[in-house]
């Protein structure tokens, strides 16, 4: 039976598991304890004071590597590792600068900081990259990433974010593993960088800015959100619309939203939004374009309230030359530029997520000001169902109506990839995937409700690994072949584990 374990019984537990093996299960109970409080999490550290800033901007680097099986024997490998020994095939040469940027805020950081400058960056590294460090024991990126999350001095000045643990984009993910995910990479960030860093994870970051649309998919996620303890969601600006369906005001997508879930019960859950604007152009990020964007922006009513605007991004922190090579030299001048104009604390400065939502919730302003807005295509659902006598049968019959009627209308969601769909021409990964996950419940969800501890089992935790592993995004973004191929194969071990 199911023996809950001390705080400082779960780090040494989960960081004293072998490399080969990923912290991904057995712990939820302890962590959804930990996760769920009202502390403040910046409020007490930061050097900024809400009076004196007109507009901040926010910016986040994602970092992501399949896990792929492609290693000795077909072993479970980091696809920087499959770079690394395979240097002449594509890109791969950019195996060692990749590895360089995962761990080189780092150095970045402490740097700024020595300077006499005032940075912020919010971190969104997938669970495979995390596990796959440390299968390669590159203990320098994690030591690196340690010391600016886990050393106090360095806490005012950079944020986590959540994200699914395997990189899974959310409106394809089956419903009842989108939790798993959250959870899993919750897991795994614990093993390394402790408990109480994982207590300052409070926003989520979900893979390819992808928010799902159907009603039941993006109320369970929102739910799942919650239940894991986290407060804001980052969304891409084109995915939600007003609860009307007209398209966010240009103000609007510079403060934060509430966005609303109603699901086909009429069950209603929401969740703070901070908006993504743009596309997903690296350039925006590693030429600290939000900066030069918010210098434009100033105060904005809120209910009663003034608030300084954010200009939010995020971009892939490791991909394309102008990451690789001029984000190093336009973050540091933009930061002493800002130093140099004595702006570090007044006018337009570098803010986090969480760091901005309880500076403005300091003044009185609660979520309950902040405009509703949902995940586009939703207002066309609620025009056609009586909302006082919701069921899942009006919605489907609305959502099929809508479908051979409305040659815009699709529940696929949106992402900042919106040319690229996730679903059609997928069906050999996504209908695997559909079964394999609908096997490990079938098998496992019974078991787990009659004792939790089965979670810690290794039957379990390899049944959950393939499970995870084969909704990797990876596995569609880059075409049939090769990674459906992957795809195929994770597929068969995952079949096999959950037939012993």
């Amino acid at each position: 039976m199911y023996t809950p374990v001390s705080t400082d019984e779960l780090f040494d537990i989960l960081a004293g598991l072998p490399s080969h093996l990923p912290r991904i299960c057995g712990y939820e109970s302890e962590i959804q304890t930990l996760t769920n409080h009202n502390q403040e999490v910046y409020q007490n550290c930061t050097n900024l004071k809400i009076d004196n800033i007109q507009a901040g901007f926010a910016c986040a680097l994602h970092m992501h590597q399949p896990t792929i099986p492609a290693g000795f024997n077909g072993a479970l490998i980091s696809n920087l590792q499959h770079m690394f020994d395979h240097p002449h095939d594509g890109d791969n040469h950019n195996a060692g600068v990749f590895a360089w940027c995962y761990g080189r805020m780092g150095e970045f950081i402490p740097e700024l900081i020595q300077q006499g400058c005032n940075p912020r960056i919010m971190l969104d590294y997938s669970g495979n990259l995390l596990w796959g460090l440390r299968q390669m024991q590159r203990d320098d990126i994690l030591n690196n990433l340690k010391r600016i999350t886990c050393e106090v001095q360095y806490q005012p000045y950079v944020e986590w974010l959540g994200t699914m643990w395997s990189h899974g984009v959310v409106p394809s993910t089956p419903i009842p593993d989108i939790k798993l995910h959250i959870q899993a990479w919750q897991h795994e960030f614990t093993s390394i960088f402790g408990v109480a860093a994982l207590k300052r994870v409070k926003g989520f970051s979900p893979p390819e800015m992808h928010l799902p649309n159907h009603p039941d998919t993006l109320f369970a996620y929102i739910q799942a959100l919650k239940e894991c303890g986290y407060r804001w969601l980052m969304v891409q600006e084109h995915s939600v619309e007003n609860l009307d369906g007209s398209h966010l005001r240009q103000e609007q997508k510079y403060i934060p939203n509430q966005l609303i879930a109603r699901n086909s019960q009429g069950e209603i859950i929401g969740i703070t939004a901070l908006i993504k604007t743009q596309g997903s152009d690296t350039k925006l990020v590693a030429q600290m374009q939000p900066y030069f964007e918010a210098k434009g922006k100033g105060k904005q009513q809120v209910g009663h309230y003034q608030i300084p605007a954010l200009v939010t991004q995020i971009a892939d922190g490791e991909n394309g030359g102008v990451m690789m090579n001029e984000y190093p030299r336009d973050l540091f001048r933009v930061y002493q530029e800002i130093r140099d104009g004595g702006g570090n604390y007044q006018g337009v400065v570098a803010m986090n997520g969480t760091e901005y939502l309880e500076l403005i919730a300091s003044t009185g302003i609660t979520e309950s000001d902040y405009p509703q807005i949902q995940a586009v295509n939703q207002h066309k659902i609620w025009q056609k169902v009586n909302l006082d006598n919701l069921n899942s049968v009006a919605v489907e019959q609305a959502i099929q109506e809508l479908k051979n009627t409305d040659h815009q209308f699709h529940l696929d969601g949106a992402s900042w990839t919106n040319n690229l769909s996730w679903v059609k021409g997928y069906e050999n990964v996504l209908e695997p995937m559909q079964k394999l996950s609908a096997r490990f419940h079938a098998k496992y969800d019974q078991l787990v409700a009659q004792d939790a501890s089965v979670t810690q089992r290794e039957d379990y935790q390899a049944a959950l690994l393939y499970n995870l592993l084969l909704q990797t995004s990876c596995f569609r973004y880059w075409g049939q072949g090769t990674w459906t191929d992957y795809a195929r194969e994770l597929y068969q071990r995952g079949e096999e584990v959950l037939s012993l």
